[in-house]
């Protein structure tokens, strides 16, 4: 820290502004130095190839190929729980899919029972049912995804993981086409 206090200090103190070459090389030697000299070695794995001397060479005739590489395999998911609600992360559409699932079909089905728009449902005491029902989804929605189990990996038949996202989808724009329908007319939808 008192180095590059004391280069910010010659920089402004000097009378042709600092940027000679000889300031810049002092700071670059500062802060680019090299403690230990770096060094690559490669190793070979397994048995050398031995060359069997009663078989005449044919290596220069033919060239050899080289072996092909080893399978690449599949980056092991992340588990932190950043990654896992970052923006394009697997669990926030996952997440609020499921939940609008959940909400849009309680939604029709208080309104057929009750005869309740949606914005009388929340007023009515669902803010405590939503909060209840968004913790416990998230919950059981993050326990597989820090175990490193990804939806995409149990989905078979017809019942998939994109299956889900689409559904989710749709009950998202359900959801909010139903209170802007029932905003703009007043009443219930049903």
């Amino acid at each position: 820290m008192a180095t590059a206090s004391f280069n910010m200090q010659s920089v402004f103190a000097s009378p042709s502004g600092g940027l000679s070459s000889r300031n810049i090389r002092k700071t670059s030697q500062l802060f680019f130095k090299r403690n230990a000299p770096v060094g690559v070695r490669c190793m070979a794995q397994g048995d050398p190839i031995k060359e069997d001397s009663s078989v005449p060479s044919t290596s220069a005739a033919q060239p050899q190929m080289p072996p092909s590489p080893p399978p690449v395999s599949k980056p092991k998911v992340s588990t932190k729980f950043r990654d896992l609600l970052a923006f394009s992360g697997p669990a926030p559409e996952r997440i609020n899919g499921r939940l609008a699932m959940v909400g849009f079909v309680a939604a029709i089905a208080v309104e057929l029972s009750k005869g309740e728009n949606v914005f009388a449902q929340i007023s009515d005491g669902g803010v405590g049912w939503f909060l209840g029902t968004s913790a416990l989804l998230t919950l059981a929605s993050m326990v597989p995804l820090f175990k490193g189990i990804r939806a995409e990996a149990k989905s078979k038949g017809f019942m998939t993981s994109d299956a889900e996202l689409w559904n989710g989808r749709f009950a998202m724009l359900g959801l909010v086409a139903l209170a802007f329908t029932e905003y703009v007319t007043g009443g219930t939808l049903v």
